[in-house]
């Protein structure tokens, strides 16, 4: 009885369109179908061991990671979603090592989609939060079924990007590159209503999130970075820092964008031959183009990291994002030659960071 008079997703899509008199509509059909996927996903989510979607299956991934029951109906639910309006010329998946080939008597579009649909599923089991993550982009050649290299695309180019969130509520927050909004699914009415109508990153913080199980493995300047706020009032930035890690990029990014932080999933040297752990296309790349929507900064440590060309479809990247003061000290650390002790890490940490291979 709350949400009646609260804008819908459908609506305020509808109010964005009207800014493009020539636009058809596709657009936001697109978007409403990944709409209805994050609420199947969430349906599945919160009934969890009634409906038998916990547990592990003996498959993985393409990147070699052992399946949830849930990473598979997530990825079928997307698919089943999306594939049938025409609205696409193809669509990637974290969860398929090629693109996905849409079905014969089907149209074509304009826009390509790739997505991550169950993000964090390492958690699901223990009841911590998920969420599903999309990017959308224009199709280099629309009406023909898209090829990989056309998903190759400089994060700088998506139209749109955004992520659900799976809960104590269903949060789907959004971008189309007008700023950012949240929208609060409501079970009983079955609508995602606007709650967060312009979402704004903090510029300051004094949280920040990393994984501190791999501080033997990360560069000197993110050591330099993490000891400055371990120090507290005390060291050198002069006021105290919490520390946060869900091992969950929607619940990180969702909690940096509702009351700030910075978060860190660096390269590190615990596997040089792996240049980062967040996949570009369809998780650096739509949760950067929501923080730099939000006003934060998004980067690879020392550049932006929606100015990164792509290479392969699943490239792995080293990621930090969240307010844009600590982000830009960050990238300040990479850039600066290396003072003092540690010798033996020169060759990986003097000003030609780790980061650089990006």
């Amino acid at each position: 009885m709350f949400s009646i008079e609260r804008t819908t997703l459908t609506e305020y899509l509808i109010t964005q369109r009207r800014q493009y008199p020539d636009a058809t509509g596709e657009f936001n059909a697109l978007i409403l179908q990944v709409a209805q996927a994050c609420k199947a996903i969430s349906r599945a989510v919160a009934h969890g061991a009634l409906a038998d979607v916990l547990g592990t299956l003996e498959s993985r991934n393409v990147q070699g990671e052992t399946q949830k029951k849930l990473d598979v109906l997530a990825d079928e639910i997307f698919l089943r979603a999306t594939h049938w309006g025409g609205e696409l010329a193809g669509m990637l998946s974290e969860e398929n090592e090629a693109p996905i080939p849409l079905p014969e008597g089907h149209g074509r579009g304009k826009y390509l989609l790739a997505f991550d649909p169950l993000d964090g599923s390492s958690n699901i089991d223990v009841n911590v939060t998920v969420g599903s993550i999309f990017s959308i982009l224009r199709a280099p050649m629309p009406g023909v079924d898209a090829s990989a290299v056309d998903f190759l695309q400089a994060g700088s180019r998506q139209v749109a990007a955004g992520y659900a969130i799976y809960g104590p509520s269903t949060m789907l927050v959004l971008s189309v590159g007008h700023g950012v909004a949240g929208f609060t699914f409501d079970p009983i009415i079955g609508e995602f209503f606007l709650t967060h109508p312009r979402i704004r990153v903090p510029e300051a913080t004094r949280e920040f999130a990393i994984n501190a199980s791999n501080s033997r493995f990360w560069e000197a300047p993110v050591k330099r970075y993490v000891e400055e706020c371990m120090a507290g009032r005390s060291g050198p930035r002069g006021k105290d820092f919490n520390m946060r890690w869900v091992a969950s990029l929607v619940a990180e990014t969702h909690r940096i964008l509702m009351r700030g932080g910075v978060f860190l999933y660096p390269r590190d040297r615990k596997d040089p031959a792996i240049p980062g752990r967040l996949r570009l296309l369809y998780e650096a790349n739509p949760i950067g183009f929501l923080i730099e929507q939000a006003g934060g900064r998004a980067s690879t440590g020392v550049r932006p990291m929606l100015d990164v060309q792509p290479e392969a479809l699943h490239q792995r990247i080293g990621f930090v994002f969240g307010s844009r003061e600590e982000v830009e000290r960050i990238e300040r650390y990479h850039n600066e030659p290396l003072l003092g002790g540690d010798h033996h890490d020169l060759p990986l940490f003097n000003s030609r960071s780790l980061f650089l291979a990006t």
